[in-house]
């Protein structure tokens, strides 16, 4: 791979020991696929975003969701921890409390979490028990009230456990902390606040804390989208987390709205290329670079929307294969002129794809002039990739889509493909044809006063092609 300078390597790599695997909101899209689209606030507030966090004891995981909490003032989160689920000790069990393992995960009554999850997802709140660690029973302190919040952390040693609570969460976040941190701090802990002697704490971690560790917790690991190493010490990985969240908010809320928009799944090596990218600084060469890369992935992701046919074939070992063949009558159409940077990948990924081109010249805030077209004539019958980089206020796309239509393709053979997507313009291009699906790699903030995509990452044809037009009135990617 070639790459332009030490620091371009630096950026991509770098991530603070973070350990990252991607958000898998496959589940949350089958989800959303059986649901008609609505932009109401309620059915919005049902499908808050979920977190969980997992990680041994003494890991550092409340630490880490403290911070996360404080730098997400601007939402609405509310905490709940598994902890508060522990089962009621009968009063044999009492006699023997020092048997009874408080690790292990028919301790928790999972039931009980499940519904109380169940009913704060959908907009209801709940009275969440205090568990009292000295009497061993939720029903000592009042219970907490938690109401409908837009994020929910779910924290506790065995979250991801059980499949069922993994499959509320959005984002799986797991707090990896060295097995000797983690004696010292519980030691700390209940010697100091517990009020219990070494011998005993020694004697517990021994007898139950890592045998469930290693047995129950670690194993859930695997199951994490990100690794945090240190915990709570390790301040960069967290604010680059916190980063993360904002942006997957973004898209998770309009994802909820419609089941048509679809965001790749993002890693912190995705989002290292849309830092440069973004950046005013970076040279044409690694602009073009690690945009090409980006567009490679939005293409592969929108391939994957296309309808296939089972297909059998013999492998060299004599042996059958069941697959899938790809769809045949396909074609790529890209906005002129930022869009034909999406060309070279397309071809890439399908050989000898047709092309077509459209043009369409900006007249005002709002109008558009279709002003060339050249298209294949048998596109009526072909699915068709829509390419073009930035989604912005949505009104080009708009001319280009009523032209496709116009033309006999169907709606629903129709995917857009971006880079960035604004939500002004996908709100503007879902409405207006919910039978389309778009792919694009990130959701935008908004848009400025002057109608371009912010952040954004200026004009896109510019710095991609190395042109530099500044004549008045060169109108803002659309």
């Amino acid at each position: 791979m070639l790459m332009g300078s030490n620091s371009v390597v630096d950026m991509i790599e770098a991530s603070s020991g973070v350990h990252f695997s991607g958000f898998h909101m496959d589940g949350l899209e089958q989800r959303l696929k059986i649901e008609p689209p609505t932009t109401s606030n309620e059915n919005m507030h049902k499908q808050p975003f979920v977190i969980g966090v997992a990680g041994g004891a003494a890991s550092g995981k409340t630490t880490v969701c403290d911070m996360i909490i404080q730098q997400l003032h601007d939402q609405r989160v509310v905490l709940v921890n598994q902890d508060s689920f522990y089962h009621n000790l009968t009063s044999e069990e009492l006699k023997r409390v020092h048997e009874y393992n408080f690790d292990h995960p028919d301790a928790f009554d999972t039931e009980k979490l499940l519904s109380y999850m169940d009913k704060l997802k959908h907009g209801q709140a709940v009275d969440i028990p205090n568990y009292d660690f000295k009497s061993y029973k939720n029903s000592v302190f009042p219970a907490r009230r938690v109401n409908p919040s837009d994020v929910i952390i779910l924290e506790g040693i065995l979250v991801f456990h059980d499949p069922r609570v993994r499959e509320l969460m959005n984002m799986k976040i797991f707090v990896d902390t060295d097995a000797d941190v983690r004696l010292a701090r519980r030691i700390r802990r209940d010697t100091v606040e517990k009020g219990r002697d070494i011998g005993t704490v020694l004697d517990q971690y021994s007898q139950f804390v890592k045998p469930a560790f290693d047995d129950f917790i670690l194993p859930t690991k695997k199951y994490a989208d990100i690794i945090i190493p240190r915990g709570g010490d390790n301040h960069i990985a967290v604010d680059l987390i916190v980063q993360h969240i904002r942006t997957k908010l973004g898209q998770h809320d309009l994802c909820k709205i419609y089941p048509n928009l679809y965001v790749i799944q993002s890693t912190f090596q995705i989002r290292g290329m849309h830092t440069l990218i973004r950046d005013s600084q970076t040279t044409k060469h690694d602009f073009v670079f690690y945009s090409d890369r980006l567009i490679r992935l939005v293409v592969e992701h929108g391939l994957g929307h296309l309808p296939f046919t089972e297909k059998q074939v013999i492998t060299p070992t004599g042996s059958v294969y069941i697959g899938v063949d790809f769809c045949k009558r396909l074609c790529g159409v890209s906005v002129i002129r930022s869009g034909e940077s999406m060309e070279n990948a397309l071809r890439a990924c399908c050989k000898g794809i047709k092309i077509g081109k459209i043009l369409i010249h900006r007249e005002g805030d709002n109008g558009q002039q279709l002003i060339y077209e050249k298209l294949p004539n048998d596109i009526s019958e072909r699915h068709v990739l829509l390419l073009d980089p930035i989604l912005g206020t949505g009104n080009s796309a708009v001319q280009a889509i009523s032209l496709l239509l116009k033309k006999g393709v169907p709606e629903s053979n129709i995917i857009f493909l971006n880079l960035i997507s604004a939500p002004q313009g996908v709100h503007v291009v879902c409405k207006r044809f919910p039978r389309i699906k778009i792919v694009t790699s990130e959701i935008e903030t908004g848009l400025n006063e002057d109608f371009r995509v912010v952040p954004g990452m200026g004009e896109f044809g510019d710095r991609y092609f190395g042109t530099d037009d500044d004549d008045e009135g060169v109108p803002p990617s659309k």
